[in-house]
């Protein structure tokens, strides 16, 4: 963070969104995506994960000066570029210019997520449930709690911005933390990502339990959701019950043989019916005879 101050000339919202338009297309012809934070209408969070990292932040009062004219900056679209992965948030906001910024998290300590695992093992019933939020409030205060949670402490942050802004967290950066929250309504695995842990361990212990081996609906729902959550495959590993026999039918009934066809009896020709009696052959030869004598 810059300690020296400067005035700068005050920018509208909507120059600085036409500035940022301006910076993304010259950036696209060089082959650089950006990633912007947009939010649509005044909430900026929707989701468990989104709105638990916001109030989170607003928790703490190290944070509260400057997060209210961090929202405004998220909502008016000024975070133009947020990307995520272990340890670090590296930003682009437009403000009154262009500025660049970087938030630092240092990794959850390991005895503190041991923790965390422990008490919510066997809590847990599916990783679909677990990305969308849907906890058991013993679950929520674990991985919420404000000292001990999975949330970062004001103490495992640390900010730089390229703006003159002499104050611990810029209004900036603020908005950054907001997209943050923003961010993860729609991933919220990034959570995990930051914090450098792997989310599949806080349902290893669930998967032993023996109530999730009869729960046939949330396994079937998380193969089903889990390629549009993770962009991943999984085949499913579960046995396919038997069909249920139908009612009435004894186990040690014979199997009924299958019926023949009778063979069709050839009717002989009868005299009464002008049929004669004596084979082709035979009846040929008397004809043939007859002939010879007439001649």
């Amino acid at each position: 963070m810059s300690w020296g101050w400067n005035h700068r000339p005050y920018v509208s919202a909507a120059q600085r969104r036409a500035n940022a338009t301006k910076h993304a297309q010259k950036l696209a012809q060089k082959g650089v995506k950006l990633a912007p934070v947009t939010i649509n209408g005044r909430i900026i969070a929707n989701t468990f994960w989104g709105k638990a990292w916001c109030q989170h932040l607003e928790s703490f009062s190290d944070f509260a000066n400057r997060l209210p004219r961090g929202r405004t900056y998220v909502r008016n679209g000024s975070v133009i570029d947020l990307q995520i992965s272990p340890g670090k948030i590296t930003t682009q906001v437009m403000g009154s210019s262009l500025y660049n910024g970087t938030i630092t998290v240092a990794p959850l300590k390991a005895d503190r997520w041991k923790t965390i695992k422990a008490e919510c093992a066997g809590k847990i019933d599916s990783l679909v449930g677990l990305l969308q939020g849907r906890l058991s409030d013993a679950v929520m205060r674990v991985i919420t709690d404000r000292e001990c949670g999975l949330f970062p402490l004001p103490s495992e942050i640390k900010l730089e911005c390229s703006c003159p802004d002499w104050a611990g967290l810029c209004k900036h950066l603020a908005a950054v933390l907001y997209g943050v929250g923003a961010r993860l309504d729609m991933q919220p695995e990034l959570l995990f990502v930051l914090r450098n842990v792997d989310h599949l361990e806080l349902i290893d212990a669930a998967a032993d339990a023996p109530a999730l081996g009869q729960a046939a609906d949330a396994s079937a729902l998380d193969v089903a959701q889990l390629s549009d959550v993770f962009g991943i495959e999984i085949e499913s590993t579960a046995t396919p019950a038997p069909a249920p026999k139908p009612a009435g039918v004894s186990k040690t009934k014979a199997k009924a043989k299958p019926r023949s066809t009778p063979a069709r009896k050839t009717r002989k020709p009868s005299a009464a019916r002008g049929g004669s009696l004596t084979p082709p052959k035979a009846a040929a030869k008397k004809k043939t005879t007859r002939a010879r004598k007439t001649a």
